[in-house]
C-alpha cells in the first residue's frame, strides 16, 4: 500500500465509508467552504481538514490503495477528478503554508488537559506533513496532469450527498454525470491549479533555482488566466496582491529575455545590474523612478540595505554607492512627504562638493517643473532649505543655492532669508573659493556686503590690499573677529605672517615676537595636521622653538594660553618626558599650570614601570586632577532663616579649571599619557560612596583608593569627563581594548546592556583577531565576563548566559541551569547547543527537554553530547581544541548580533 493510501487509511479507519453526517463537513459542503479553505489560511487545523478531505475521496469513488498519479483524469467521473484535485490542491498548499514563519501565540495559564491535547494534535500534524511532503512530487504530477483537461468538474453538494445516502444504487449514474453537483469550470480549475502550481515551484527554488522559471511560467499564466475569467467567477478567487508578489520576485529571479517585458519591469532590471556590478545604471533606474514612482519604497529601501551589508563586509568601494542610492530614496521620500531617512543624515555627516553636486543632480532629475503640482515643488524647495541649514560650510551654502533649481524653487525673498539666517547662525565658517554670481543677483544688503569682502579677504595675500578689506570690515560691523574666517589654510597664513614680521621688524620689537609666537603655533598646526599623523617626528628646530616658547621671559609681551596649550600637548605627544620632568626652569611651573600639568603627567609616565613606591608624582597628579574637580561650597541664609549649603561649580581652588583641563586633553595623542590620565578619572568616579558598579581601567592601582573630604568632589562632574574622555580616546585609537573595556563598563554602570556588550565583544575582537585567536585572559577577566552574563540575562538571551558560564575559569553551574530554566528567552535557544562543550551543561539540557516534553530540541541536546570530541575519554589537548573552537564561533555570531 502507499503512503497516500495508508495515510487515508489511518485517517478515515474510525468512520465507515459512508456519506459523512458530521454537522462540519455538512457545513463545508453547503457553503462551499471547502474551496475558500484552499484559498486562503483556514481557521480549521490540518488533522481536521485530512480527514474531511479524506472522507471526500472516499464518498467520490477514488479506489482505496490507488496512488492518484495513476489514475487518468480524463476519464473518471467529473466528482471524483475534483475530489482528488481538491485533495492534492489542498496537500501542496498545506506543505507550502508549512515552510513560512509563524509568530507563536503567548501560552496561557498552562492546564495539563490543554497542553496534552495541543501536544497530540501537533504531532499528529507533524505526521500528516511528512506524508504529504513524501507525496509531492505525485501531487504536483496530478496537478499538471489536471492543466490538460478540457471539461468542467463538479463537486459533491449537500443534495447529490443526501441521494448517494439514501440509495446509492440508484442516484449513483446522476452523481456521475455531468449535471450533477456543484460545476467548477474549466478556466476556474486550471487558475487556481496554476497558482497553487506556481507556489509549491517557488518553494523548491531556494534549494533548486532553476525551477523559478516554472514557477514564472505558472505565475503568468494565473494571470492570463484571470483576464479570461473577469470579475463574474464564483469559485476562483486568487489573492492578486500576492499574486504581484510573486511575479515580481520571479521576474528580479528569473528575467526574461524578451526586452519589452524587461522595459515593464525595472525590477528585474535593478537586480541584473547589482548582479554585475553595474550600480551607475541602478541608480539611473531609481532616479528615473523618482518621476514615476513605480518602484515600491519598500523594494528601494531593501536594495540600499542589501549594499549597506556588502560594504560593512569589506567592499570600501560600495560606500560611495551607498550614499548614492540613499540620497535617490531620499529625494523619492521627501517629494511624497515622508521624513529624511537616519541613513542619509549620517552619510551626510561629512559633506563634500561630489556629495552636493550629485544630490542637486538627483533633486533636477526628479522634478519635472513644468508638470509637478505645488505640492510637489513645496516639497523639493523646504529640503533644499532644509539641507542649506544643516551645512556649517558656506562653501556648499553658495553651492545649493546658486543652483537653478534652488533659484527657481524659491522666491528671493525666501533665498535673502536664507542667507541671513545662515550669517546670523554661523559667522565663522568658511566661504566660498570662488565667486558664485548667482548670489549676488540678490538685492544688496550689509550681510552680503561683508560675505563679500570675507570671500576677498581669504584670497588676498597683498597685505595692503588685506588691509584695505579689513579697513572696510570694520567700518561696517565690529561684531566679529574677522581673522577666523577661515581655518587651516596654513599655506597662505604662512605667507600672511611673513608678511606682517616684514612689516613690524623694523618698528615694533614686541609686536615681531607676538608674530614669532604665532607663527609656532601656525608649525605646530601644520605638523600635526600634515606629517605628524603619519608618525613622523617634528624637525628638531621646532621642539627647540617649543622649548624656547615655554621658557620665554619677555616683559610686556602678552603670552597667549593657546600657545602654551598647545606646546605642552605637542611636548607629551612626541614623548619629550625628559625635558618636561628635568630641564624645565622651575619659575615655569609656578607660572604656567599647563607646564606643571605636563611636567607631572611627563613623570608619571616615566615612573609607571617601577615599584608601587616610588610613584611619588602620581600622588602629585592625583591631587591636583581632584582639586580641579573640587567644589567650593558657600552657606546661605534663606527667607524662611535657615542655613543651606550651596556647591559653587567650576571652582578656582584648583590650577585651571576643569573645562580647561578637558579642553587640554583633548589635545594629547599619545596612547600612554591618555591611558594614564583615563585611569586616574576613573578611579576617582569609582571612589564616590554611592557607586554599584565599579569601571575598570589599565594602571588604575597607581591611585590612592580615598579622598578625604568625599563631600568637596563634584562627582556628577567627573562622570561627565570620564565619558567625554573615553571617546575622545576612542577616536583617537578605536581599537584599544582597554579603552573598549572602559566604554563598555560605562555602559553597564548606566544599565545599557545591549551596548555594554557590543563594547565588551568589540574588546576582545580587536586583540584576537576577531576571535581567531585566543582573546588574553587580562581582556576577558572572570569580573568581564561576569558582567556579559548579566546584560544577556538582563536582555532575556538565557541560552546566552549557559554558554558564557563556561568562560569562566570556573564554571557557573548554578546560573547556568538556572537560566537555563526560563521559558521566555529572547535568544535562538536550541540553534546554540552547538557552542556548548560542558556535557554537564548539555546533560542538564536533555534532562530538561524531556521533562517538558519538547522532543525535537532534546534530540538536538543528545546530538550535541553525541559529537566524538567531546568524549571525556579524549586527550586534555582535544578538549581545549573542541572548548576553544566553540569559544570562537560562539563569540564570532554574538560579534554578528550586537555589532
Amino acid at each position: 500500500m502507499s503512503a497516500e493510501a495508508a495515510d487515508r487509511e489511518a485517517a478515515t479507519s474510525s468512520r465507515p465509508c459512508t456519506p459523512p453526517q458530521t454537522c462540519w463537513f455538512e457545513f463545508l459542503l453547503e457553503e462551499s467552504l471547502l474551496e475558500k479553505h484552499l484559498r486562503k489560511p483556514c481557521p480549521l487545523s490540518v488533522p481536521v481538514l485530512n480527514m474531511l478531505l479524506n472522507e471526500l475521496l472516499c464518498i467520490s469513488k477514488v479506489p482505496p490503495g490507488t496512488k492518484h498519479v495513476d489514475m487518468d483524469l480524463a476519464t473518471l467521473p467529473p466528482t471524483t477528478a475534483m475530489a482528488i484535485l481538491l485533495y492534492n490542491r489542498w496537500a501542496i498548499r498545506t506543505i507550502v503554508q508549512s515552510s513560512f514563519p509563524v509568530k507563536q501565540a503567548k501560552p496561557g495559564p498552562p492546564q495539563l488537559s490543554v497542553m496534552n491535547q495541543m501536544q497530540q494534535e501537533k504531532e499528529l500534524t507533524e505526521n500528516i506533513l511528512k506524508v504529504l511532503k513524501e507525496q509531492a512530487s505525485d501531487s504536483i504530477l496530478v496537478l499538471e496532469a489536471a492543466l490538460k483537461l478540457n471539461k468542467d468538474l463538479y463537486v459533491h453538494t449537500m443534495r447529490t450527498l443526501d441521494l448517494l445516502a439514501v440509495e446509492p444504487g440508484m442516484v449513483n449514474g446522476e452523481t456521475e454525470s455531468s449535471t450533477a453537483g456543484l460545476k467548477i469550470k474549466t478556466e476556474e480549475m486550471q487558475c487556481q491549479v496554476c497558482f497553487d502550481l506556481g507556489a509549491a515551484y517557488f518553494q523548491q527554488g531556494s534549494t533548486n533555482s532553476a525551477v523559478y522559471e516554472n514557477a514564472r511560467e505558472k505565475f503568468f499564466r494565473t494571470k492570463e488566466l484571470i483576464a479570461e475569467i473577469g470579475s463574474l467567477s464564483l469559485h476562483c478567487t486568487i489573492d492578486e496582491k500576492r499574486l504581484a508578489g510573486y511575479c515580481q520576485a520571479c521576474d528580479v529571479l528569473v528575467p526574461s529575455s524578451d526586452s519589452t517585458s524587461q522595459q515593464l519591469t525595472p525590477y528585474s532590471q535593478v537586480h541584473i545590474c547589482l548582479r554585475s556590478g553595474n550600480y551607475q545604471e541602478a541608480i539611473n533606474i531609481f532616479i528615473e523612478d523618482n518621476l514615476t514612482f513605480n518602484l515600491p519604497v519598500q523594494f528601494r529601501q531593501s536594495v540600499l540595505r542589501e549594499l549597506f551589508q556588502k560594504a560593512q563586509q569589506g567592499n570600501e568601494a560600495l560606500d560611495e554607492i551607498c550614499f548614492k542610492v540613499c540620497a535617490c530614496n531620499t529625494v523619492r521620500d521627501i517629494l511624497e512627504g515622508r521624513t529624511i531617512s537616519v541613513q542619509f543624515n549620517q552619510l551626510f555627516l561629512r559633506p563634500n562638493k561630489e556629495k552636493i553636486d550629485f544630490l542637486l543632480e538627483v533633486c533636477s532629475r526628479s522634478i519635472n517643473l513644468e508638470k509637478a503640482s505645488d505640492s510637489l515643488k513645496g516639497n523639493m524647495a523646504a529640503f533644499l532649505k532644509n539641507v542649506c541649514l544643516g551645512l556649517e560650510d558656506l562653501q556648499y551654502v553658495f553651492m545649493i543655492s546658486s543652483h537653478e533649481l534652488f533659484i527657481t524653487l524659491l522666491k528671493d525673498e525666501e533665498r535673502k532669508l536664507l542667507v541671513d539666517q545662515m550669517r546670523k547662525r554661523s559667522p565663522r565658517v568658511n566661504l566660498c573659493i570662488k565667486p558664485v554670481t548667482s548670489f549676488y543677483d540678490i538685492p544688496a544688503s550689509a550681510s552680503v556686503n561683508i560675505g563679500q569682502l570675507e570671500h576677498q579677504l581669504i584670497l588676498s595675500v597683498d597685505p595692503w590690499r588685506i588691509r584695505q578689506i579689513l579697513i572696510e570690515l570694520h567700518g561696517m560691523t565690529s561684531e566679529r573677529q574677522f581673522w577666523t574666517v577661515s581655518n587651516k589654510d596654513f599655506s597662505h597664513a604662512k605667507q600672511l605672517f611673513a608678511a606682517c614680521l616684514e612689516l613690524v621688524t623694523e618698528f615694533s620689537p614686541k609686536l615681531r615676537q607676538v608674530m614669532l609666537n604665532e607663527m609656532l603655533l601656525l608649525d605646530i598646526h601644520t605638523h600635526e595636521a600634515g606629517t605628524g599623523q603619519s608618525g613622523e617626528r617634528p624637525p628638531s628646530d621646532l621642539i627647540s622653538r617649543v622649548r624656547g616658547y615655554l621658557e620665554m621671559r619677555l616683559p610686556d609681551i602678552p603670552l597667549r594660553q593657546v600657545i602654551a596649550e598647545e606646546c605642552v600637548a605637542f611636548m607629551l605627544n612626541w614623548k619629550e618626558n625628559e625635558y618636561l620632568t628635568l630641564q624645565v626652569p622651575a619659575f615655569l611651573l609656578q607660572s604656567n599650570p599647563y607646564v606643571k600639568l605636563g611636567q607631572l603627567l611627563a613623570a608619571t609616565c616615566k615612573e609607571l614601570p617601577g615599584p608601587k613606591e616610588s610613584r611619588r608624582t602620581a600622588k602629585d597628579l592625583w591631587e591636583v586632577v581632584v582639586q580641579i574637580c573640587s567644589v567650593s561650597s558657600q552657606h546661605k541664609r534663606g527667607n524662611d532663616g535657615r542655613v543651606s549649603l550651596i556647591k559653587q561649580r567650576e571652582s578656582t581652588l584648583g590650577i585651571m579649571y576643569r573645562s580647561e583641563l578637558l579642553s587640554f586633553i583633548k589635545k594629547l595623542r599619545e596612547p600612554l599619557v591618555l591611558t594614564i590620565i583615563l585611569s586616574l578619572f576613573v578611579k576617582l568616579h569609582n571612589v564616590r560612596e554611592d557607586i554599584v558598579n565599579d569601571i575598570t581601567a589599565e594602571h588604575i592601582s597607581i591611585w590612592p583608593s580615598s579622598i578625604p573630604n568625599l563631600q568637596s568632589v563634584d562627582f556628577e562632574a567627573v562622570a561627565i569627563t570620564v565619558k567625554e574622555l573615553v571617546r575622545y580616546a576612542l577616536s583617537i585609537n578605536p581599537n584599544n581594548h582597554s579603552w573598549l573595556i572602559i566604554q563598555a563598563d560605562i555602559y553597564f554602570a548606566t544599565n545599557q546592556y545591549s551596548a555594554a556588550l557590543h563594547y565588551y565583544l568589540q574588546a576582545g575582537a580587536v586583540c584576537s583577531d576577531f576571535f581567531n585567536k585566543a582573546v588574553p585572559p587580562d581582556v576577558y577577566t572572570d569580573q568581564v565576563i561576569k558582567r556579559m552574563i548579566k546584560c544577556c540575562s538582563l536582555l532575556n538571551c538565557h541560552t546566552q548566559v549557559a554558554i558564557l558560564c563556561q568562560f569562566l575559569r570556573e564554571i557557573d553551574y548554578k546560573t547556568a541551569f538556572k537560566s537555563l530554566q526560563e521559558q521566555n528567552s529572547h535568544d535562538a535557544m536550541d540553534s546554540y547547543y552547538d557552542y556548548i562543550w560542558d556535557v554537564t551543561i548539555l546533560e542538564y539540557l536533555t534532562y530538561l527537554h524531556h521533562k517538558r516534553g519538547e522532543t525535537d530540541k532534546r534530540q538536538i541536546a543528545i546530538k550535541a553530547i553525541g559529537q566524538t570530541e567531546l568524549n571525556a575519554s579524549n586527550p586534555e589537548e582535544v578538549l581545549q581544541l573542541a572548548a576553544q573552537r566553540r569559544k570562537k564561533k560562539f563569540l564570532q555570531a554574538m560579534a554578528k548580533l550586537y555589532f
